[in-house]
């Protein structure tokens, strides 16, 4: 990274700007955030410089601890809730601790800075019921409902978050070994077992299905195509999920990435080792891997509050 200037540069872009981009790169190119990450971080970043505009500051060597403060002031007093706050100075300390490391400047001054205070919210989970109640609604007697089996035992059975689901390749199967590949967050890859009823029905979809629907488009290594031979899209995803969420009658607002909160939950309340746990989901931080703990615990007190003569 070139030397951080302390004036505007040429083409009226001022140094803290120019420092936003390289930042921004950097998270591209070196750490290989995905491009919705670094969108959302290019946000965050375009408030902050914003704000220190108004201040007339132009270089990250004149940023002190009160800005940061001031500036994490006026995003709430502007109704953003403390969650997100908390989110853009994530952002901000990644930036500045950036810039440390790599001499632009000497001082980091989000380290005197602390968050806004916010409850955690709790990953919504379903019942290993609702569960099997979601499976066993796939009409499994047509070509799609076997995709569709398949691709659901396969979410559930190894957590995998919904961009690592669509993006499966074939390549990436290791059945007889009984795990899969993945590539999570960061183009990190991780090795994730897969549970029989996952592996049998993949087997029968990728044996029957999958040729007929890769013959209608281009070839693709992607396991899970949508009916005209082309991976599946997200939405698309989200689509067959609450189609089968509906017809098996089960709660409203459930959600794709409630499957992987529930595949996290689950594995707890069996037993599970949580650094285990945090390794078969891919969290680098093992504190986000404990919110599943906090959910069992409401778990284990819901059963008292509901069975005991005293709850």
């Amino acid at each position: 990274m070139k030397a951080t200037k302390t004036a505007a540069e040429p083409g009226g872009t001022t140094a803290i700007e120019n420092a936003i981009d390289e930042y921004l790169d950097h998270l591209s190119v070196e750490r290989g955030l995905s491009q919705s990450t670094v969108a959302s971080y290019r946000g965050d970043l375009g408030s902050y410089s914003r704000f220190l505009a108004t201040r007339k500051i132009t270089s990250p060597g004149g940023v002190r601890s009160r800005d940061i403060s001031d500036f994490i002031g006026s995003r709430l007093a502007e109704g953003v809730s403390p969650r997100s706050v908390a989110r853009n100075l994530s952002c901000l300390r990644g930036f500045h601790r950036y810039l440390v490391v790599w001499g632009s400047v000497a001082v980091d001054p989000t380290l005197e800075v602390t968050g806004p205070k916010f409850q955690r919210r709790l990953p919504d989970v379903l019942a290993v019921h609702e569960i099997e109640a979601i499976l066993t609604a796939v009409d499994t007697s047509t070509p799609l409902g076997i995709r569709d089996r398949a691709m659901l035992e396969v979410a559930y059975g190894s957590g995998l978050r919904v961009s690592e689901l669509i993006t499966l390749p074939l390549s990436n199967l290791f059945f007889e070994d009984g795990y899969l590949r993945c590539m999570g967050k960061g183009s990190k890859e991780r090795i994730v077992p897969v549970g029989q009823a996952a592996m049998d029905w993949t087997t029968r979809y990728r044996r029957d299905v999958r040729p007929e629907l890769a013959a209608r488009a281009p070839a693709t290594n992607v396991i899970f195509l949508n009916a005209r031979g082309r991976p599946l899209s997200r939405m698309g995803f989200w689509k067959i999920f609450q189609k089968h969420v509906a017809r098996a009658g089960v709660r409203d607002r459930v959600k794709p990435h409630t499957l992987r909160h529930s595949f996290a939950t689950h594995l707890l309340e069996g037993g599970a080792d949580l650094r285990v746990v945090q390794e078969m989901l891919g969290h680098a931080d093992i504190s986000t891997t404990q919110i599943y703990t906090s959910v069992d615990r409401e778990y284990l007190k819901e059963i008292h509050r509901t069975f005991h003569p005293r709850g």
